[in-house]
């Protein structure tokens, strides 16, 4: 089993214990700023099981059904995780309103407390872990993972800090408040998930600094061709497809521009990890005057 699932499965087995630990406290206790973070940490967990599912799919080759490869599936993960967090959040406010005008008392505070603080370090540890290896993958479902996790981290720390204040003034109230601003926080990071999911789902171009260091891998050869045109990037899980014309003297051979074409993917993919460049090279019109009567690498 690869590393990307075995640490989304890390992750779903971590999210079962911690719901499991935060409704039996907060059904215990009463508190709805517990209960909403136990509702958090359900769509955590289907947040997991998304990405170990999505991993599987955009890990497969490509086939006559999907020739440029399944690397999508993972972007899909990142918006329909990030949507799940949307629902987690209303959810909560609703629940939470209910509970500022009809407040109850606040039950084994203590309890309560420690199971956040629990929660916190666990979830710290698996997002770091996932982090880590969304990175050297380039997995933006294992990404959208672990941002869940993080998102859990802050909130527990806030329910935890809440239920300490209710401790020390008896202020039942401040349970609702909390609930909220979990229920905002969740929110902002659903919004921004979604935003960088689904970008390469409408083919959106790379990111300004590595459209760059494609021009300057270009620029490295730049004395071996006329120009180049129709420079196009978009990204697919954690593979970038780049392609582009590119314009060489009538003199080349057929031989010299692929040796040329070899020579700029390499130094693109060199730059650029898990890029997949397609080159297209055409000659100059009739009448250019290109000082490069030959072509080489």
């Amino acid at each position: 089993m690869s590393i990307k699932k075995n640490v989304a499965l890390l992750s779903v087995a971590s999210n079962t214990l911690l719901i499991a630990m935060k409704l039996v406290v907060g059904l215990m206790s009463g508190s709805v700023s517990i209960v909403s973070e136990a509702i958090h940490s359900t769509m955590d967990l289907l947040a997991a099981v998304i990405a170990f599912v999505s991993v599987r799919l955009a890990d497969a080759p490509p086939d006559a059904d999907h020739p440029y490869g399944h690397e999508k599936f993972e972007n899909v993960s990142g918006v329909i995780e990030g949507a799940l967090i949307v629902v987690a959040a209303v959810w909560i406010v609703i629940e939470a309103v209910g509970k500022l005008f009809h407040p109850g008392p606040i039950e084994a505070a203590g309890w309560g407390m420690a199971v956040m603080f629990v929660s916190a370090a666990v979830n710290a540890a698996v997002a770091t872990i996932l982090y880590r290896v969304a990175k050297a993958e380039k997995s933006v479902a294992l990404e959208a993972d672990a941002l869940h996790l993080k998102a859990d981290v802050y909130t527990s720390l806030g329910v935890g800090a809440g239920l300490f204040a209710i401790w020390l003034t008896g202020w039942v109230v401040l349970d609702s408040l909390v609930a909220i601003s979990v229920a905002v926080f969740i929110l902002r990071e659903a919004f921004g998930l979604i935003s960088r999911a689904f970008a390469p789902l409408i083919d959106s171009s790379l990111p300004e600094e590595e459209i760059d260091l494609i021009r300057q891998a270009l620029a490295r050869h730049a004395d071996a061709f006329i120009d180049y045109h129709n420079l196009r990037t978009r990204q697919s899980g954690k593979v970038r497809h780049i392609d582009l014309h590119l314009t060489l003297h009538r003199s080349s051979t057929l031989e010299q521009a692929h040796a040329l074409c070899d020579v700029i993917e390499q130094d693109i993919g060199a730059v650029l990890e898990n890029a997949n460049v397609l080159i297209h090279p055409e000659s100059c019109a009739p009448e250019c005057t290109c000082p490069h009567s030959s072509v080489t690498a």
